[in-house]
């Protein structure tokens, strides 16, 4: 079966059930400090957060990489070997120089010049596989800490509470799983071993010609000192760019998904000219923090290269003269130019290293940022379980609101018996959305209780809360995969009559028969469905499901009346035995209920039969009324 989205591990038609639609891009986290930018409510936002310290950022990589530490520490090795080796080249070189130069006035003794090119080639070649090794190993490395990353990422997010994604979009916590990742592993892979290698390479160098002549080492070293003052202040410049550059790449990301997803209503609304202004806009701020981070890391390169070749000019003359009055013979010059370029070649890959890392500390503070925020209680200990149930539910002074300063449901109590029809109506806002996810446990009471036969579900996993369930909602999620795939989802042990029932009573049978391959045709972007055709697809799934409670949100406002008569005798019998919640806004579909709720500002104004209700002659008898008045 192909991968499914990532979603909280329910089993359920779309695991956001009414979760506040996304109203922005990027949503502000309460816990640190935000500079929020963008349009009337929020779309297109960029939330540029204070960076962390550089160090804080790296220092949590580092543990998370404990488990491939001694991998990486051989790594280290290998390459800190192999720039030894490499540094004993320049040594040898020198004595052929010497010798040459001592031929020229005689013979020059081969015998001396081929031994001692043949141990400087068995040098260069040791030091070629202690670098494949320390690459291969690095590869291995990364990979193994970048799969784990998105696996943590994957398994944080089933824990998450629904609250975070109503102001996260998936498009910056996609992109956390995508770029940022990736541009961990690529720094992981090839900046952290060319950092160690540079660093050793760097004080190797530096040391050999301290060995080989001070004076000279003092002259190379005197020019490339103003380099490293000058890449210091350049990085602490530019980090904070980065840490922008890397939010703005999920402001832009969360942009893009939005107005992919809803292409249809840009389109109808003409919106095409807001949006590419919109997008402009972000991208505008994503290409002035690009622009600015590697503008100031792009200028560490040119930087050492100069004072790479003003170490060149300074050994040179200085050299020159030492030649001249015999202290040193012009194999050192020889020498000393190699180790130069040994000296100052580490300062270039020093920059381009720390420039790569300055990326993977933004990176990693939004993976660690996400990893680190607030999940679900912990519910290991719980041992009570319900498998079979009756179906009573009962509310009991049940409080909440998803801003505890903003109530919305106030003091709401219910006793409903198994097996009832329980229909929830009232105004957009009145809480009925607010009711289903309480009960299915995707938020916490402020307080009161929740009772399934007895039981308080908060004394229930979720899980365990979750199976008791089948639910179809007015939003329909159908993952690419077959269709025999979406209707069975989690479902196991599944025959080809119980698919073919459940699509007949729902009347979408023949159409999945008109299908190239029927209930084997993938539904990717090339299939067509109308919106009625999946919304029978996600109906037949709950029947498939066969959960003893049955929750109904708005199942059938996507078909055509026709359809919505087979599929209401399809719900007849899949409620029949069920307790089943039914929220409606058609209110003549729900007059069959066995007991209809009336929510107004979180409160139960009123309940009963439809008949009982519309005898009352309130605030139900007005909305029934309401949607048979002819219009002017």
């Amino acid at each position: 079966m192909p991968d499914k989205k990532i979603t909280p591990a329910v089993k359920t038609e779309n695991a956001s059930v009414g979760v506040k639609k996304k109203e922005a891009l990027i949503g502000v986290n309460a816990k640190r400090p935000t500079e929020r930018r963008g349009g009337p409510g929020g779309h297109g936002a960029v939330v540029v957060e204070k960076p962390k310290n550089f160090k804080e950022s790296w220092g949590k990589m580092l543990r998370y990489s404990r488990p491939e530490m001694p991998a990486i520490v051989i790594a280290m090795t290998c390459a800190i070997i192999g720039t030894i080796i490499s540094l004993v080249g320049p040594g040898q070189i020198q004595k052929i120089t010497d010798l040459i130069t001592q031929g020229i006035m005689g013979t020059v003794d081969l015998d001396a010049v081929s031994a001692t090119a043949s141990f400087l080639l068995i040098l260069y070649g040791i030091s070629w596989v202690m670098n494949f090794t320390q690459h291969f190993i690095m590869a291995t490395a990364s990979q193994k800490i970048s799969q784990r990353l998105r696996t943590d990422i994957t398994n944080k997010t089933n824990r998450m509470p629904l609250k975070y994604f109503d102001s996260t979009p998936f498009g910056d916590i996609l992109s956390r799983i995508t770029n940022d990742i990736d541009t961990i592993g690529m720094t992981l892979n090839l900046s952290i071993a060319q950092l160690i290698t540079s660093v050793a390479l760097f004080l190797g160098s530096a040391l050999m010609m301290f060995i080989t002549n001070a004076i000279l080492a003092l002259t190379a070293i005197g020019a490339s000192v103003l380099g490293f003052i000058l890449m210091s202040v350049i990085m602490s410049k530019s980090q904070k760019h980065f840490n922008r550059q890397q939010r703005h790449l999920g402001a832009i990301n969360g942009h893009v998904e939005e107005i992919y997803s809803g292409h249809n209503i840009v389109k109808v609304y003409n919106a095409e000219v807001s949006s590419k202004e919109e997008f402009t806009r972000i991208n505008r701020h994503l290409r002035d923090s690009v622009f600015k981070a590697t503008s100031l890391s792009g200028l560490m390169q040119p930087l050492m290269t100069f004072i790479g070749n003003l170490g060149f000019v300074a050994v040179f003359i200085v050299g020159a003269l030492l030649a001249r009055n015999g202290v040193i013979t012009y194999g050192v010059i020889i020498e000393f130019t190699i180790y130069v370029r040994l000296f100052t070649q580490p300062l270039s890959q020093l920059a381009q290293s720390m420039s790569s890392m300055q990326s993977t500390a933004a990176a990693s503070e939004r993976l660690f940022e996400y990893l680190e925020e607030e999940e679900l209680a912990d519910e290991s200990q719980k041992t009570r379980r319900l498998d079979t149930v009756r179906g009573d539910v009962r509310f009991e002074h049940v409080r909440f609101g998803y801003d505890p300063e903003k109530v919305i449901i106030k003091d709401f109590s219910i006793d409903i018996k198994a097996g009832q029809k329980v229909a929830i109506v009232g105004p957009t806002g009145a809480g009925k959305t607010t009711i289903v996810n309480l009960l299915m446990r995707f938020y916490e009471v402020n307080s009161g209780r929740i009772f399934i036969d007895g039981v308080p579900i908060s004394e229930l996993t979720r899980e365990n809360v979750h199976d008791l369930f089948c639910m179809v909602l007015q939003d329909t999620w159908l993952f690419e995969g077959t269709v025999r795939e979406n209707l069975v989802y989690s479902k196991k042990n599944v025959t080809d009559e119980e698919l073919v029932k459940a699509c007949k009573a729902v009347g979408i049978h023949h159409f999945i028969r008109t299908l190239p391959k029927g209930y084997d045709t993938v539904l990717d972007d090339k299939a067509s469905l109308s919106a009625g055709q999946k919304q029978q697809l996600t109906i037949a799934r709950a029947m498939i499901e066969n959960a003893p409670l049955l929750i109904l949100d708005e199942a059938t406002s996507s078909v055509d009346t026709r359809t919505e008569r087979i599929i209401q005798r399809a719900m007849d019998s899949l409620t029949e035995g069920r307790t089943s919640f039914v929220i409606a806004h058609r209110l003549s579909t729900i007059k069959n209920s066995d007991l209809i709720l009336v929510l107004k500002d979180g409160d139960i104004i009123g309940s009963g039969t439809h008949d009982e209700l519309l005898a009352e002659g309130g605030f139900y008898a007005e909305l029934y009324n309401s949607q048979f008045e002819p219009t002017a």
